[in-house]
This record gives structure tokens, C-alpha cells and sequence, in this order.
């Protein structure tokens, strides 16, 4: 390995954790600093750190797989996403940072909805807080293997010792530096370091297709054209062999925003009210830039790759080929450090968030209802530790597809809160009962229809994504059984 990538590489994990001192002594001295550090994110870094948390290894890994192999055809996710992140911003951020002062400041998302429903506060914090970590434990599995595939892809043989290969040290190394700067600094550390990374990415996403494009062997925008329409005209055609199922199962992963419980959650934690429209326009603006770097990476660099007689045998680790194959070691490194920027950023949050949930909604109100802020915290740092223990026995399989882990968590988180968020916010007459109801059923559908296989083929034809029937179902539950247990005396005046 050029000693060009190692600088790097070392530059970005000394700064990472150099962050995570920071923020251990800034924000770590309670539980609310720990884990929502203190309320206090500036508009850019809530907006970054939202964008960052999302986004994870599959933007640099799994997108431009799936453009790789199937063209503008697969562009339609990057379209419901940026879609559903709008609407985010727009409906849930402002009165979701409200309410959550508003009902007991609550610091976690089980909280929120217990202090929301208190008739079903318990019952509330409990299954919410298994659902979250739960798919979190999947979720961030999904980070690791692209940890994984980087260091497979990219430093084969230099971790291979005691017998471990190198996908699996790549596992190991990816987890244990996420766990330095998270377990030390909490929320804010992760919020920081989201923010660097954030634009590492971004950075990132701009200089390679640029270069793809228009660097040696590339042949500009028309040559690429060109190649693509000779391969397969349908690289290059948005509808063509689309089905209406597969275009809804696309364009509706932008439903699972609604529940994503690591990018809800910087919505609670940013400084005020009113700075929430800034930080919209600062996350819509860099994440608009990032999918269209991350949908021109794979759709050229198939054009590149077939041009240049490259037989890339796993399309998800284009970004990687290209990285080595196109730039200064120093670069090099850089790009590496942008892809273990996304990876990192997400694991992180979603660790953090696991943590949170166990040490608030389980071990305080189980085991020690009168523990102290230092206690909490110290807990919560065990928590991040054990959650990413058992996300690494989950992602020893070398083979597993990160776009196929993300888009089951996804769908998961956002069919069991989504509609649960949007209506407890913005329907008054939402209560408790209706509110595990659709919890339970969002998660159940999403479980089963996997289970069934029902999102890779459904009744003959192509598979439906799961976050359809999950959503829907969560949605018409919520609302039949909140109907069905009125109780005026529950219902809780929300502010429009």
C-alpha cells in the first residue's frame, strides 16, 4: 500500500477521534449532553450530521452498485429519498424539536411517545425501544460490511493475521475506531465528526465523477453516452423496463425518512426553533449534490469500466476500483477516508441511538430509576460497546449485500414509526392504543413480507418493497384503533 494512502488514512482517524476528546469535554456530563448533546447544534451541523447519519456506506457502495448494473432505472431511489428528506425537514423536524421540550424534554425518541401517550407510557418505551435496536443491530451491520468490502477491496493482505481474512479485520478495525470517538464523546462527538465527514463525502462525490468523466481514459459526457447506449440502451432511459411496482418500490423508500429514529433525532437536538428552515436548506443542498455524484459514479463508471476492459465482479465496490486506479496516493486516501467517512458517520449515530434507548428505556426504567447522570452516561458508553458486538456477528458474512441490509432496517424503522411520528405530531386524536398497534404491526408486516419473500417476488412478478405494505398497515392501524379506544381524556393538544 502507497505510503501517500496510509498518510491519509491516519490524518482522518487522528482528527476523528481528536473530535471525540473535544467533545468529551464539552458535552458528556449528563445524560441529555451524552446523548442529545445538550440541545445546542448549530443549523450547519445538524444539517450535515442528519445528511451523514442517512446516507452511509451504501451512497458511496450500494447506489452506484445498483446504477452499475441497472441504470437511471435505479436513479428513482435517489428521487424518493430526496423527496421524503424534504418533507422531513418540512413536517416532522420543527414540531418534532417542539414537542419533544414540550412533553418532559424528552431525549429519546420511546420517551417522546410515552410522555405523548402516558395512559401506554410503559408498554410504549418498551416495544418501541426493541424495535430500535433490533434494526438498529441490522442497520449497522449493514455499515460494517461495507467496512468489510473496503478493506477486502482495498488493502488485501495487509490485515490478514491470526487467521483472520481480510473482510473480517476490516469488520473489527471499522467498529473499533467508530467506538473510540462515540464511547468518549458521545451525541456531540458523533455530531461533530458527522459534519467532517459530511463533506468529506460530498467532496468526494464531486471529484470522482468528475474525473471519471473527463480524466485519462474517461472520453467526456458524450463518450460515455455512447458506450453505455451500445451495452444497453436501457442504462440510459429512466422508464425502460420499469414496472409500476418496481418504480413505486424505488420512489418509496422515501417514506422510511419519517422513522428513522438516527436522523429524527438531530432534529430534537438542534438550538432552536427557528434556525430549523436554515438547517433544511443546508441538508436538501448537500444532499442533492451528494446523490447526483453518487448516481453519475456508477452510471459512468460502468461506461469507464467497459471502455477500459475492467471486470469489476462486485459492481458495489466501483468507488474503490476507481479510487485506486485513477488518483495520487494521497488523493487515494482521501477518497478511502470519504468512504469510510459514510460508513462511520452512520454506524455511529445508530449506535449512539441504540445506546440511548437501552440505557433510558430499559435500564433506567427497569433496573435503576434513581440513577445518577454519571451513572447513565457510563451505561450508555457500555451500551455503544455491546450494540456493536453483536452488529459485527451479524456482518461475518462476507457475502451479504449492503443495499439489501439498509433497505430492510430502512423499511423497518420506517414502517413501524413513520406513520406513528407523522400522526402523533399532526393527529390529535391519535392515543396509545393506536399508537403500539401501528408500532407493532408496521414491524411485523415489514418482518413477514421478508420472511415470505415477498419483496424479491410477490404473486408471479416482480417484488414489492416491504416499506409499501408496512407503511400502509402501520398507518390504517394507528388511525382504526385510535378510533376504536377513543378516550377524550388522552388526547393531547398538538401545536400546529
Amino acid at each position: 500500500m502507497e505510503t501517500g494512502v496510509w498518510i491519509s488514512l491516519l490524518g482522518y482517524f487522528v482528527l476523528m477521534i481528536a473530535i471525540g476528546v473535544y467533545a468529551m469535554q464539552k458535552a458528556t456530563s449528563s445524560s441529555e449532553d451524552y446523548m442529545l448533546g445538550g440541545r445546542g447544534l448549530s443549523p450547519k451541523v445538524a444539517a450535515l450530521s442528519a445528511g451523514a447519519s442517512d446516507m452511509s456506506g451504501w451512497l458511496l457502495l450500494g447506489l452506484p452498485g445498483a446504477m452499475f448494473v441497472s441504470g437511471l432505472g435505479s436513479a428513482w431511489i435517489g428521487i424518493g429519498l430526496l423527496v421524503g428528506a424534504f418533507f422531513n425537514w418540512t413536517l416532522v423536524a420543527p414540531r418534532l424539536r417542539e414537542q419533544t421540550v414540550h412533553y418532559g424534554n424528552a431525549i429519546t425518541i420511546p420517551e417522546f411517545l410515552a410522555n405523548r401517550f402516558p395512559t401506554r407510557a410503559l408498554s410504549l418505551r418498551t416495544v418501541s425501544a426493541v424495535v430500535i435496536v433490533v434494526f438498529f443491530a441490522v442497520y449497522t451491520a449493514s455499515g460494517l460490511v461495507a467496512g468489510g468490502k473496503l478493506f477486502e477491496s482495498a488493502f488485501a493482505g495487509v490485515f490478514n493475521f491470526g487467521g483472520m481474512s481480510d473482510y473480517s479485520a476490516g469488520v473489527v478495525i471499522t467498529l473499533g475506531i467508530v467506538l473510540v470517538y462515540t464511547v468518549i464523546g458521545g451525541f456531540l462527538a458523533v455530531s461533530l465528526t458527522d459534519f467532517v465527514q459530511g463533506c468529506i463525502m460530498m467532496l468526494a462525490l464531486v471529484i470522482m465523477p468528475a474525473v471519471v468523466l473527463f480524466g485519462e481514459g474517461g472520453g467526456g459526457f458524450a463518450q460515455a453516452s455512447q458506450t453505455l447506449n451500445e451495452v444497453d440502451p436501457s442504462l440510459l432511459t429512466w422508464t425502460e423496463g420499469l414496472t409500476i411496482i418496481g418504480w413505486l418500490s424505488a420512489v418509496t423508500w422515501g417514506l422510511g425518512y419519517f422513522g428513522q429514529p438516527h436522523i429524527i433525532v438531530r432534529f430534537m437536538a438542534i438550538r432552536s426553533l427557528k434556525e430549523v428552515p436554515v438547517a433544511r436548506n443546508i441538508g436538501m443542498s448537500w444532499m442533492a449534490i451528494s446523490l447526483i455524484g453518487a448516481v453519475s459514479l456508477g452510471l459512468f463508471g460502468r461506461a469507464f469500466a467497459v471502455r477500459n476492459g475492467m471486470d469489476v465482479e462486485d459492481p458495489e465496490t466501483i468507488f474503490i476500483i476507481l479510487a485506486d486506479l485513477l488518483f495520487h496516493p494521497l488523493v487515494t486516501g482521501f477518497l478511502y477516508a470519504a468512504l469510510l467517512a459514510a460508513i462511520m458517520s452512520t454506524i455511529s449515530s445508530q449506535l449512539l441511538v441504540s445506546s440511548s434507548s437501552l440505557t433510558e428505556d430499559f435500564y433506567r426504567l427497569f433496573l435503576r430509576k434513581q440513577a445518577s447522570d454519571k451513572e447513565t452516561v457510563a451505561i450508555g458508553r457500555l451500551c455503544v460497546v455491546l450494540v456493536g458486538i453483536v452488529a459485527v456477528m451479524i456482518a461475518s458474512n462476507p457475502d451479504s449485500q449492503v443495499l439489501g441490509l439498509v433497505s430492510n432496517a430502512w423499511a423497518g424503522f420506517g414502517s413501524a414509526f413513520g406513520p406513528l411520528i407523522i400522526l402523533s405530531l399532526m393527529w390529535r386524536r391519535t392515543n396509545g392504543a393506536g399508537a403500539i398497534a401501528g408500532m407493532v404491526v408496521g414491524a411485523l408486516t415489514v418482518m413477514i413480507w421478508i420472511s415470505l419473500g415477498w419483496n424479491g417476488s410477490f404473486m408471479g412478478g416482480p417484488g414489492v418493497y416491504e416499506i409499501i405494505p408496512g407503511f400502509i398497515a402501520a398507518w390504517v392501524a394507528i388511525m382504526v384503533v385510535s378510533l376504536a379506544t377513543a378516550d377524550a381524556g388522552e388526547y393531547q393538544h398538538i401545536e400546529r
